[in-house]
């Protein structure tokens, strides 16, 4: 269903459970960016009254997210640290085209999110799969599934308010790019390290 071409190992689960802290920590702090993409989306797209609707569905959404980990942080005992740098995302941030018209930097982030959440989504399959701790399993399975409709909505909207863009092959071309820097990563305990 996601299209992505490089599945993540399974061992990476065992080095995100070797470090619960740290995985937890990069977590949380991917929830609330998720929720700050989806504001982006809407201060530069209000005129688009579904978009905005279910942009901020998603906010809300991606911060109780990252509540619900931060709770989990506060109730092992853990620290909560400070942001890391996500350097898989700054690269996609590289590859996401630059210039053309409103529209055209509107499907880019729309297809830029859509591949945040779909290795996202992959990875919490992954750590749902493969971890020991059976809470935290069933915790990341039920994100999986969010996961999973935030990708279909992000993909959708490209493909709804696309005015010159082919999306299915723009995305094509984001599947590619994302399957090459993806066989640098799942070596650390961080979502998408």
């Amino acid at each position: 269903m996601l299209g992505l071409k490089l599945k993540t190992d399974p061992r990476w689960a065992n080095i995100a459970e070797s470090n619960l802290e740290e995985i937890l920590s990069d977590h949380c702090w991917c929830e609330q960016k998720a929720a700050s993409n989806a504001l982006y989306i809407i201060t530069n797209n209000s005129e688009n009254v579904e978009l905005v609707t279910e942009m901020a569905k998603i906010a809300i959404e991606e911060m109780e997210h990252f509540q619900l980990v931060h709770n989990i942080i506060q109730e092992r005992g853990f620290e909560f640290s400070r942001e890391v740098k996500d350097d898989y995302v700054n690269q996609l941030v590289k590859f996401t085209k630059k210039g053309g018209s409103r529209n055209d930097a509107l499907i880019e982030r729309l297809l830029f999110a859509a591949m945040i959440e779909a290795r996202s989504c992959e990875r919490f399959k992954v750590l749902s799969e493969n971890i020991k701790d059976k809470k935290l399993a069933a915790f990341y399975h039920e994100l999986m599934i969010s996961e999973a409709n935030h990708y279909t909505t992000f993909l959708r909207f490209a493909r709804k308010y696309s005015e010159k863009v082919d999306v299915d092959k723009r995305w094509q071309e984001w599947l590619e790019f994302e399957g090459e820097l993806i066989s640098n990563y799942g070596k650390k305990e961080t979502v998408h390290g």
